[in-house]
Parts: C-alpha cells; sequence; structure tokens
C-alpha cells in the first residue's frame, strides 16, 4: 500500500509536467495517410520509444513495417506475475477542415479543463496517461505485472500492416491479457468499460444497366434505370420495422441478456439527449429495442453512399449507364463477415431484376468481440475505476469496431481490456477534438491502481 500511495501522490503534484509533455507529444503532426507527414511519424514512434526507455522497460525499439514502425518496448521484471500487452496507436486523422478549427490542430491549445489537438483524445492522451502510470509504479522501485507495449501508426488507415506483424511475432506478443487504451467513459463522472465490440462487414454494389450513359428523352421508358433498380433494391433492405432483410441476418445473433439491459440503462442518456446530439428531426431503428440497445447490442446494416449519373450543377438530361452505392453492416459478435457477404448476394439475386447486372465487392472487413465480463482483468479494472471515481462503472457494448481486438483474440488467443479516457463529445475525427484533463488525470490514476491491483 505505500508503494501505491507513495505513486498515486506522485501523479497529483505532476499535473503541471505531464501537461507540457502531452502538449509536445500532441504537436507532432503524425498523420498516417498523408505521405508529406511520413517523417512526423517516425518523429512521434521514436518520442514514445525514447518515453518508453525513460520509465524503466529494459528494451524499446522502432520495428519496420512496410509503411510506418511498430513501437515496441518490453519489462519482464516480475516472475510469476501476469504479462500485460498495452496496444495504442500513435497516428491521427487528417484536421480538416482547417477553417472549423479554434485554433491550430497541432498548436495544442487550453481552454476551460480542456486540450485542444488533434489526436489529443484519439489516442496519444491515453497512451499517454498509460506510460505516466508506469512512470509513477516504476519510481517505487518495481513494476506489479509484466509489460509489453504495440503501438502502430496504421490505425487511422486499417492497420493494413498489423496481422503480417502479429502472425510474424507471435512469441514476442504473447501474453496473459491485453490492456487497449483505445476507449473512453460515459462522462467525468460515469466510468465505464466497453466488453463488446461490433464487427464490420463494408461492401460496394454496382448495378449496371445499359453499355454507356443515354439521353433519357431518346431511351427512358425503353431501358430500365440503373439508379432506380439500385435505390429500389436499398429500400427493401429493411422492413417497416427497421429490420434488416437480407436472409438470415439475424441467425447468430445472441439475445441481450437481463444484467446487460440493465446496465444499458445505467447510461444517463435520453432519446431526446441522443436527438439533440445527432440533430435528427426523430429518432428510427430496429422495433423493440431502445435506442441505447440498439447501439451497440444489435447488429445494423447502412447506406454510406450513393453515387449515379449527372450529380453537377444544373441539368443535364442522362440515363446512367451505373449505379453505385456503399454499404456498410455493422455486426455483433458471432456474426461473421463472409457469411453476411453471402446473405447479401442471395437478396440480391433473389430481388434484382433481369434488366440488369449487379455485382457486390468487399471492401474491409472485421471481426466483432465479446469479452468475458467477469474475468479477472476485467473486475480489477472495474475495482480501479470505482476506486478512482468513487461508483461502480457502468459496463457497455460499443457501437463502433476496434478491429485489432478480434485479430489479437484470434492470433494470440488472449482478451482485451478496454480502458480509456476519452469522453463521447472529445469530438475524435472533426474539428476542435478534445481531452478532458480532469479525466486524463483520474485516467492516469486508474491506470496506477489498475496495475498495482496484481501485486497480491
Amino acid at each position: 500500500m505505500a508503494a501505491l500511495d507513495a505513486a498515486l501522490t506522485h501523479v497529483r503534484s505532476h499535473h503541471d509536467a505531464y501537461l507540457e509533455q502531452l502538449k509536445a507529444l500532441v504537436a507532432i503532426p503524425s498523420v498516417s495517410t498523408l505521405s508529406e507527414h511520413r517523417q512526423d511519424m517516425l518523429r512521434t514512434a521514436e518520442w514514445l520509444r525514447d518515453a518508453l526507455n525513460g520509465v524503466g522497460m529494459t528494451r524499446a525499439e522502432l520495428m519496420a513495417t512496410p509503411l510506418h514502425p511498430m513501437v515496441y518496448a518490453e519489462w519482464l521484471g516480475a516472475p510469476g506475475k501476469p504479462t500485460v500487452l498495452v496496444y495504442g496507436h500513435y497516428d491521427v486523422q487528417p484536421a480538416d477542415p482547417l477553417d472549423e478549427w479554434d485554433s491550430p490542430p497541432f498548436e495544442p491549445a487550453i481552454r476551460g479543463d480542456c486540450l485542444y489537438a488533434r489526436g489529443v483524445s484519439d489516442m496519444k492522451g491515453q497512451i499517454f496517461a498509460q506510460i505516466k502510470a508506469v512512470e509513477a509504479l516504476a519510481l517505487q522501485g518495481s513494476l506489479p505485472v509484466n509489460l509489453k507495449y504495440l503501438l502502430e501508426g496504421e490505425e487511422e488507415i486499417g492497420s493494413p500492416s498489423l496481422d503480417a506483424f502479429i502472425e510474424a511475432h507471435r512469441d514476442l506478443l504473447a501474453c496473459d491479457f491485453v490492456l487497449n487504451c483505445d476507449s473512453g467513459i460515459l462522462a467525468p463522472d460515469l466510468p465505464s468499460l466497453v466488453y463488446a465490440l461490433r464487427g464490420l462487414a463494408y461492401f460496394e454494389l454496382e448495378v449496371r444497366g445499359p453499355g454507356k450513359d443515354l439521353h433519357s428523352g431518346l431511351f427512358g421508358g425503353s431501358v430500365h434505370n440503373p439508379a432506380q433498380v439500385l435505390c429500389e433494391l436499398v429500400a427493401g433492405m429493411h422492413d417497416a420495422g427497421g429490420r434488416v432483410t437480407l436472409p438470415g441476418f439475424y441467425d447468430a445473433v445472441v439475445p441481450l441478456d437481463d444484467e446487460e439491459r440493465h446496465q444499458i440503462a445505467r447510461w444517463p442518456m435520453t432519446d431526446n439527449d441522443w436527438k439533440a446530439m445527432t440533430g435528427a428531426p426523430r429518432l428510427w431503428g430496429e422495433a423493440g429495442y431502445t435506442t441505447l440497445e440498439r447501439v451497440g447490442g444489435r447488429p445494423t446494416l447502412e447506406v454510406n453512399g450513393l453515387v449515379s449519373g449527372f450529380i453537377g450543377e444544373g441539368a443535364k438530361t442522362v440515363l446512367p449507364a451505373k449505379a453505385l452505392a456503399k454499404l456498410s453492416c455493422r455486426l455483433v459478435p458471432r456474426q461473421e463477415p463472409a457469411a453476411i457477404k453471402s446473405m447479401l448476394e442471395q437478396y440480391l439475386s433473389e430481388n434484382a431484376p433481369d434488366t440488369v447486372t449487379w455485382r457486390v465487392r468487399e471492401l474491409s472487413h472485421g471481426p466483432g468481440a465479446l469479452m468475458d465480463r467477469h474475468a479477472a482483468p476485467v473486475r480489477a479494472a472495474a475495482k480501479a475505476l470505482k476506486d478512482v471515481f468513487g461508483m461502480e462503472p457502468v459496463f457497455r457494448r460499443e457501437g463502433g469496431s476496434i478491429p485489432v481486438v478480434g485479430v489479437l483474440q484470434a492470433k494470440l488467443g488472449v482478451e482485451s481490456v478496454l480502458l480509456g479516457f476519452g469522453l463521447p463529445d472529445d469530438s475524435i475525427h472533426g474539428p476542435n477534438e478534445k481531452q478532458h484533463l480532469p479525466t486524463l488525470f483520474k485516467g492516469i490514476e486508474t491506470y496506477v491502481r489498475f496495475l498495482a491491483g496484481f501485486q497480491a
């Protein structure tokens, strides 16, 4: 207990120093998708390597990939204790549109209790908080667990190097569980833990009619318009009650249990709050579920884009040769992307007219993940949150996807604890991204307590 108290005292006395260090990290424009920032990506990776060396890792290095380096580090000086693999990513989204930022995105600015900068919440702040927790514990003489770090620079572009890297380094990355900091809590006064993530199946549907664009006056009414066909097909993918109509779409879905529904009901978010946040005139979705149950607990099919014909200014009387739709399905655990593609193709085979041809192309996919919310590492995280925030955390399913969780499940056979300290209104990926500093400082204390909980 003395070491824990000393570590927490250290954290509380170093908020000003932490802030300056974090500013230096988020000032580096580590935008992975833009080639002009390749050197910035390297600078960020080197910053993290040096920071990990500075908190006592016995090995900290950059490991090459075809694009941006992995940061790997380890300290294995706690025999008999669990080995924790800390995952994070150091790349950030582009800052566009720049004119919607109240301050330059890579010139960190404090307004009120928040630090504003691109990447400060997603997720440099979260990585930083975890490293500072390790530093505070290391200063007390030793660490309570064995640690490994895997920090990638390609998450914001779909992690193209990650699968192969993990496959090639299974032994190096072997661990008892993963601490994934790419997460957040529901509110500054309401801690939460994510135990399930939706997977993703993303498709492009192309419908073709005539061999080329045609004059709509000369040929309209004699050739089936692909844009019309596409709209009818897409409209038919949901029934009037909001259910997806692809054959077998719900067959693998495991219903929410009573405890899960109880946890969801603890969220301090009403339908009016949700409507205000989205700006929609009225909410919509699958009948029989609350709004918050649908978000995370139920699978979806969404239209992400439609393109056909002439869409420029003014008029052009064209009957288009083809029409395209971008479709994404968010999948709950046990739904498989390959199976969803087969269902989509079956639906199209049964419903598309023979006046057109169609093609489905898979653009990306990733598995969902369901973690045991009663497992020892999850219980340890829940206790740490309660100790710091003074209340039991809400267990929740996340509506988005974090593919690495499923990848690590499949390739290393380990579960992840999703423990981060972003907030829902942090505007990640958007203008004026922020991190609420009091929450981040509580996050450092939570990481300290979480790791120290394995000391006994």
